[in-house]
């Protein structure tokens, strides 16, 4: 493992066995002895989130987790979440929830945030094509939840039982695509036909730098929705809850299309139209 990614990887482990309380750059920088800007440079950069996001939507998924499957206090999970009141708590938790810590626990109806990112070896120096992209098989399920589980943050509201079942399908209907790099699942993507639709598209943290997305995005557009309009739902601008997603899907050439309610969380669909690709590295 490269220098920068076995810092980000102590980092990773310090802030989770952290999560309890109080918890910033500064503390876990001074923690593991580097500079509180070489952290971030490395973290920012192998990870795909600065340690700040990553450490308060770690915190508030446990916090979640904590609303749903205990009786503690509201203020007694807010202090456990680093915020010194509960109204400070209640407020960042309403923006990334959409509800208020009161409203999630009466709702009974967990899913994170965020779950913890587990560091591989550095991305290849080979280069990636979209002629290595494939189907994928029932033996490539584990691999692609395990996945899931690293790309959550793009999915809200995400049942994991609901989405196992619905991958079955696809994968038996050939509308999962795969890329790995060596044995490690590195991008996956599950797509609709009559209209074309992307339902889901994941890349590895490690990876998003690379530009998978496009070569997902131009195998699909090229060989298998060839002359079709494309459609995908992603967060509505300004949703505090999106680590990037909606962005990179504009740079690939999606605009806006109308919004939406989804699983009772507010989305937009966007729509790419036939020839209108982007050129954007991004995954």
């Amino acid at each position: 493992m490269e220098p920068q990614t076995h810092i980000a990887a102590q980092a990773i482990r310090y802030i989770e066995d952290h999560l309890n309380g109080k918890l910033d750059l500064e503390a876990v920088a001074a923690a593991l002895h580097y500079s509180k800007f070489y952290l971030h440079r490395c973290f920012t950069k192998t990870v795909g989130l600065t340690v700040h996001e990553y450490i308060q939507r770690r915190q508030l998924t446990q916090a979640a987790k904590r609303l749903v499957f205990s009786q503690k206090p509201i203020l007694e999970i807010a202090l456990q979440s680093g915020y010194e009141s509960q109204q400070a708590f209640s407020t960042r938790f309403k923006e990334l929830y959409k509800t208020t810590p009161a409203g999630f626990r009466a709702a009974e109806v967990f899913y994170p945030l965020q779950l913890e990112i587990h560091l591989q070896a550095p991305p290849t120096e080979d280069e990636i094509t979209k002629d290595a992209i494939r189907f994928a098989t029932p033996g490539d399920m584990e691999d692609w939840m395990e996945l899931v589980c690293l790309t959550v943050d793009g999915y809200p509201c995400l049942d994991r039982a609901e989405y196992v079942e619905n991958l079955r399908r696809y994968i038996a209907e050939k509308r999962a695509l795969l890329l790995r790099d060596g044995s490690l699942l590195i991008a996956a993507m599950g797509f609709s036909t009559n209209p074309g639709r992307i339902d889901y598209l994941a890349v590895h943290p490690q990876y998003r730098q690379l530009g998978l997305a496009k070569l997902f995005l131009d195998k699909l557009a090229d060989e298998l929705l060839r002359d079709q309009e494309i459609t995908v739902t992603t967060y509505r601008a300004g949703d505090k809850a999106d680590t990037g997603h909606r962005e990179a899907y504009r740079r690939l050439g999606f605009v806006e299309g109308e919004l939406l309610v989804e699983y009772g969380y507010p989305t937009q669909r966007l729509v790419l139209l036939p020839g209108n690709k982007g050129g954007a590295i991004y995954g």
